[in-house]
């Protein structure tokens, strides 16, 4: 029998598998197997924060060890990279909720590549909060920079005539609104696509493997040497989601940056 049958049923399986299920409680109110390991995450990042801090006063002036200086080193670009080099005078204000935002995803993210563990962001209500969060924050901060009639009129660019500047206006603020949409979507996506190839990969190694433990046989100690090739694939796109898991937290946070950037910007 070709391995291969059976995969259209695994697959179905799989993308079940990452439907939103209530664990306790139900889906309105009660705790998913998302919201466990997004729980799991913060915990996960409040133990780092407190374990850095401790050997960060340990070590005193001079860092010492690869963990201080790895988290100082992600620290210090979050800082250096998407606040000081877009926020410019005003980023010692925002950067308390850039550097959440981009460790508390990353943490997610890379949870959620454990095998075994789902991203607390694999959820599209865990990204849409996110996204609403950091819509949010822009908003505020171009309320409190010019006031609530000053942001709005800042949608339209200066120096345009009516009626273009109203019809400018129309679109930047639908615009506005669509940010929160994309923000959600392009994380939830970019994960949930990642994991389902990771998945995927995952189903044709044990579909090679598994029928020569059954039985040995020529076909079946082929089939197993062909698993061999699909794990490789499978470490391969391991470390490509490692990376994506890390490039989707800059991604976004990268973005909220420029939000808040032109949200206090003088002109739009």
């Amino acid at each position: 029998m070709n391995p291969l049958d059976k995969l259209g049923e695994e697959m179905d399986e799989l993308l079940e598998g990452f439907t939103s299920t209530a664990i306790h409680g139900d889906l309105t109110v009660g705790l998913t197997q998302y919201t466990f390991w997004m729980m799991v995450a913060a915990i996960a990042l409040l133990v780092l924060i407190f374990v850095f801090k401790k050997k960060q006063a340990a070590c005193g002036l001079v860092p010492k060890g690869r963990f201080v200086n790895g988290v100082e080193f992600l620290v210090e670009y979050c800082r250096d990279d998407l606040c000081k080099g877009l926020l410019g005078d005003t980023w010692r204000e925002h950067f308390p909720f850039i550097a959440s935002v981009f460790f508390f995803i990353l943490m997610n993210n890379i949870i959620g590549v454990i095998p075994g563990c789902k991203p607390g962001t694999g959820c599209i209500g865990t990204t849409a909060a996110l996204g609403l969060v950091s819509f949010v924050y822009f908003i505020v901060v171009g309320i409190k920079s010019k006031g609530v009639l000053g942001y709005i009129k800042s949608l339209a660019p200066a120096g345009v005539s009516f009626p273009m500047n109203a019809l400018v206006w129309v679109i930047e603020l639908f615009s506005t609104f669509l940010r929160l949409v994309t923000l959600a979507v392009r994380l939830f996506c970019n994960l949930f696509a990642g994991h389902v190839v990771m998945g995927t990969f995952a189903i044709l190694t044990s579909l090679f493997f598994v029928p020569v433990l059954q039985q040995i046989t020529p076909q079946t100690l082929g089939f197993a040497g062909a698993s061999v090739f699909w794990i490789a694939i499978l470490l391969i796109i391991y470390a490509v989601e490692l990376l994506v898991a890390v490039i989707q937290a800059y991604v976004f946070t990268l973005l909220s940056a420029v939000y808040i950037q032109l949200a206090e910007a003088d002109e739009h």
